[in-house]
């Protein structure tokens, strides 16, 4: 039980410490820190939805011969639309902007685009409770472990920019902090989901790696620039991408 709490709450923590960096650095990162650090996340996000969401959600679905890749495919799908359809919403929603103000809008945005990652944990955590073959303890404190790690520079690109337009610290930390509350949310309605309908756990498990592979090639890596900052993201993408696989086949 403590250990699922521990996964379950981990992912938070990394977001607010990342969000806490605010309150020693004097300025927010510059051009080159931030797309090592999106590279690093991104490198992260793509191994955790390989090793972590996929092939366990491929190995569950053994039974169904050649057609095993189907849930995979049909749940990569639909969390790739999932998140296309809440890119849209946010686009279009320029009255919720102009009531909630930029900053709160900023970070519901990067909220949503958290949830993927919530949802990862409460699937391999459901795995696991459900004795899913390949899903271990250990490989669900690798994936909340990966997730904290990339949650760091996130917490750090939200509220350090915040406070270099002006916010207060304290503030722009608890603005950062927010972006993250929505993963143990997320994880936890996921858990009892996939408790309810045990035979859906590959499609939970690809949705998720969907999701999360959806935020990298839409949010992350489009955004390093060309020059300097582009071959450090490539360089950090390949490190995050590394440590993940890593601590995954390792602990797993």
């Amino acid at each position: 039980m403590i250990g699922i709490v521990t996964a379950v709450l981990m992912p938070l923590l990394g977001t607010a410490v990342g969000a806490g960096g605010v309150c020693f650095l004097r300025s927010s990162p510059g051009k080159l820190v931030q797309a090592g650090l999106q590279g690093f996340a991104g490198g992260i996000m793509v191994a955790a939805s390989v090793w972590s969401l996929l092939i366990p959600a491929m190995e569950q679905s053994a039974s169904w011969g050649r057609l095993a890749f189907l849930p995979g495919v049909v749940g990569v799908w639909l969390g790739v639309l999932f998140l296309d359809l809440l890119d849209r919403w946010l686009a279009e929603a320029s009255r919720l902007r102009y009531c909630l103000g930029s900053n709160t809008m900023l970070v519901l945005a990067v909220a949503l685009h958290n949830l993927p990652e919530g949802m990862a944990v409460g699937a391999v955590v459901a795995g696991w409770c459900s004795g899913v073959e390949g899903i271990t303890l250990a490989s669900v404190l690798a994936l909340s472990g990966g997730v904290t790690l990339q949650n760091l520079p996130e917490g750090a690109i939200i509220s350090m920019p915040l406070c270099a337009q002006g916010m207060s610290k304290g503030k722009s930390f608890l603005y950062g902090t927010l972006s993250g509350v929505v993963e143990p949310v997320g994880a936890v309605a996921t858990v009892l989901l996939a408790e309810l309908a045990v035979p859906a756990l590959p499609l939970c498990l690809s949705f998720s790696a969907g999701a999360m592979l959806y935020v990298v090639a839409q949010e992350l890596l489009p955004q390093l620039e060309e020059g300097a900052c582009r071959r450090v993201g490539t360089l950090l993408f390949a490190v995050g991408f590394t440590v993940m696989m890593a601590m995954d086949v390792a602990l797993g």
